[in-house]
Protein backbone atom coordinates (compact mmCIF):
# COMPACT_ATOMS: atom_id res chain seq x y z
CA UNK A 1 0.00 0.00 0.00
CA UNK A 2 1.49 4.24 -0.80
CA UNK A 3 0.41 6.39 1.07
CA UNK A 4 1.65 8.90 -2.04
CA UNK A 5 3.73 9.20 -4.86
CA UNK A 6 7.22 9.22 -3.89
CA UNK A 7 8.71 12.43 -3.84
CA UNK A 8 10.97 12.71 -7.19
CA UNK A 9 14.73 11.65 -6.61
CA UNK A 10 18.00 13.91 -6.28
CA UNK A 11 19.98 14.17 -9.35
CA UNK A 12 23.00 13.24 -6.97
CA UNK A 13 21.15 10.36 -5.10
CA UNK A 14 22.17 8.91 -1.94
CA UNK A 15 22.44 5.61 -0.55
CA UNK A 16 19.57 3.28 0.21
CA UNK A 17 19.65 3.21 3.77
CA UNK A 18 18.57 -0.63 4.98
CA UNK A 19 17.86 -1.47 8.21
CA UNK A 20 15.85 -3.69 10.97
CA UNK A 21 13.84 -2.76 13.43
CA UNK A 22 14.73 -2.22 17.21
CA UNK A 23 13.36 -5.55 18.80
CA UNK A 24 14.43 -7.49 15.51
CA UNK A 25 17.60 -9.50 15.01
CA UNK A 26 17.15 -11.44 12.40
CA UNK A 27 19.61 -10.80 9.30
CA UNK A 28 18.88 -12.79 6.70
CA UNK A 29 16.29 -10.65 5.48
CA UNK A 30 18.58 -7.64 5.54
CA UNK A 31 21.47 -9.23 3.27
CA UNK A 32 18.73 -10.37 1.05
CA UNK A 33 17.25 -6.74 1.07
CA UNK A 34 21.47 -5.24 0.36
CA UNK A 35 21.56 -7.74 -2.62
CA UNK A 36 18.38 -6.69 -4.25
CA UNK A 37 18.95 -3.24 -3.74
CA UNK A 38 22.66 -3.71 -5.27
CA UNK A 39 21.04 -5.88 -8.20
CA UNK A 40 19.00 -2.92 -9.17
CA UNK A 41 21.78 -0.52 -9.02
CA UNK A 42 21.76 1.37 -5.99
CA UNK A 43 24.65 1.59 -2.97
CA UNK A 44 23.38 0.38 0.25
CA UNK A 45 23.80 1.27 3.36
CA UNK A 46 22.97 -1.58 5.69
CA UNK A 47 22.61 -0.80 9.36
CA UNK A 48 21.85 -4.60 10.41
CA UNK A 49 19.26 -5.74 12.99
CA UNK A 50 18.29 -4.31 16.25
CA UNK A 51 18.67 -0.52 15.03
CA UNK A 52 16.85 2.03 17.70
CA UNK A 53 15.94 4.66 15.87
CA UNK A 54 18.00 7.67 17.17
CA UNK A 55 20.48 4.74 15.67
CA UNK A 56 18.58 5.18 12.78
CA UNK A 57 18.24 8.69 11.98
CA UNK A 58 21.80 9.58 13.01
CA UNK A 59 22.82 7.24 10.30
CA UNK A 60 20.73 8.34 8.00
CA UNK A 61 22.35 12.27 8.72
CA UNK A 62 25.61 10.84 8.17
CA UNK A 63 24.49 8.92 4.62
CA UNK A 64 21.91 11.11 3.60
CA UNK A 65 19.68 8.73 1.74
CA UNK A 66 17.48 8.61 -1.50
CA UNK A 67 15.64 6.01 0.79
CA UNK A 68 15.31 4.13 3.78
CA UNK A 69 13.94 0.22 3.50
CA UNK A 70 12.87 -0.90 7.13
CA UNK A 71 12.46 -4.75 7.40
CA UNK A 72 11.09 -6.92 10.33
CA UNK A 73 10.50 -10.57 9.94
CA UNK A 74 9.58 -11.34 14.12
CA UNK A 75 6.47 -9.75 13.83
CA UNK A 76 6.53 -6.65 15.59
CA UNK A 77 7.41 -4.47 12.46
CA UNK A 78 4.33 -2.35 12.95
CA UNK A 79 4.78 -1.74 16.36
CA UNK A 80 9.17 -0.66 16.28
CA UNK A 81 8.58 0.88 12.91
CA UNK A 82 6.28 3.32 13.87
CA UNK A 83 8.75 4.29 16.38
CA UNK A 84 11.23 4.53 13.24
CA UNK A 85 9.29 6.44 11.57
CA UNK A 86 8.09 8.94 13.73
CA UNK A 87 12.05 9.68 14.52
CA UNK A 88 12.59 10.22 11.11
CA UNK A 89 9.82 12.32 10.41
CA UNK A 90 10.88 14.67 13.18
CA UNK A 91 14.12 14.89 11.82
CA UNK A 92 13.55 18.05 8.71
CA UNK A 93 16.76 16.74 7.29
CA UNK A 94 15.31 13.66 6.43
CA UNK A 95 11.79 15.48 5.58
CA UNK A 96 11.89 14.45 2.01
CA UNK A 97 13.21 10.75 2.19
CA UNK A 98 11.14 7.96 0.73
CA UNK A 99 10.64 5.41 4.03
CA UNK A 100 9.28 1.50 3.05
CA UNK A 101 8.88 -0.66 5.91
CA UNK A 102 8.46 -4.36 5.10
CA UNK A 103 8.07 -8.38 6.04
CA UNK A 104 6.42 -9.35 8.33
CA UNK A 105 4.80 -6.94 10.52
CA UNK A 106 2.16 -8.63 12.59
CA UNK A 107 2.77 -12.09 14.59
CA UNK A 108 -0.31 -13.07 12.86
CA UNK A 109 1.49 -13.02 9.12
CA UNK A 110 -1.26 -10.34 8.00
CA UNK A 111 -0.90 -6.86 9.18
CA UNK A 112 -4.63 -5.21 9.73
CA UNK A 113 -5.68 -2.72 7.55
CA UNK A 114 -5.51 -0.36 10.74
CA UNK A 115 -2.01 -0.75 11.49
CA UNK A 116 -1.17 -0.04 7.82
CA UNK A 117 -2.92 3.12 8.23
CA UNK A 118 -0.86 4.04 11.39
CA UNK A 119 2.64 3.07 9.55
CA UNK A 120 1.36 5.40 6.21
CA UNK A 121 -0.55 8.19 8.52
CA UNK A 122 3.28 8.22 10.46
CA UNK A 123 4.93 9.10 7.11
CA UNK A 124 6.01 5.78 5.46
CA UNK A 125 5.77 5.98 1.89
CA UNK A 126 5.23 2.38 1.22
CA UNK A 127 4.13 -0.67 3.12
CA UNK A 128 4.80 -4.01 1.50
CA UNK A 129 3.87 -6.78 3.44
CA UNK A 130 2.19 -9.39 0.48
CA UNK A 131 3.88 -11.66 -1.65
CA UNK A 132 3.95 -8.27 -4.47
CA UNK A 133 6.37 -6.81 -1.43
CA UNK A 134 9.21 -7.40 -3.70
CA UNK A 135 8.06 -6.50 -6.78
CA UNK A 136 7.09 -2.95 -5.36
CA UNK A 137 10.25 -2.68 -3.81
CA UNK A 138 11.80 -3.21 -7.60
CA UNK A 139 9.18 -0.64 -8.86
CA UNK A 140 10.37 1.86 -6.42
CA UNK A 141 13.56 1.42 -6.83
CA UNK A 142 13.30 1.89 -10.63
CA UNK A 143 11.81 4.75 -10.13
CA UNK A 144 15.01 6.24 -8.24
CA UNK A 145 18.51 7.10 -10.08
CA UNK A 146 21.09 5.05 -9.40
CA UNK A 147 23.67 5.64 -6.22
CA UNK A 148 26.12 8.37 -8.25
CA UNK A 149 28.52 9.59 -5.56
CA UNK A 150 29.38 13.54 -5.43
CA UNK A 151 32.91 13.89 -7.07
CA UNK A 152 35.74 14.48 -4.87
Amino acid sequence: MMRRPLPPAERTAGPVVVSGVSSDAHTWNLVFLHLLIEECGHAVRNLGPCVPPDLLVSACLDAVPSLIVLSSVNGHGHRDGLDSIRAVRAEPRLAGVPVVIGGKLDVTGELAPERTRRLLDAGADAVCTDDTGVHRLRAILASRPAHTPLAA
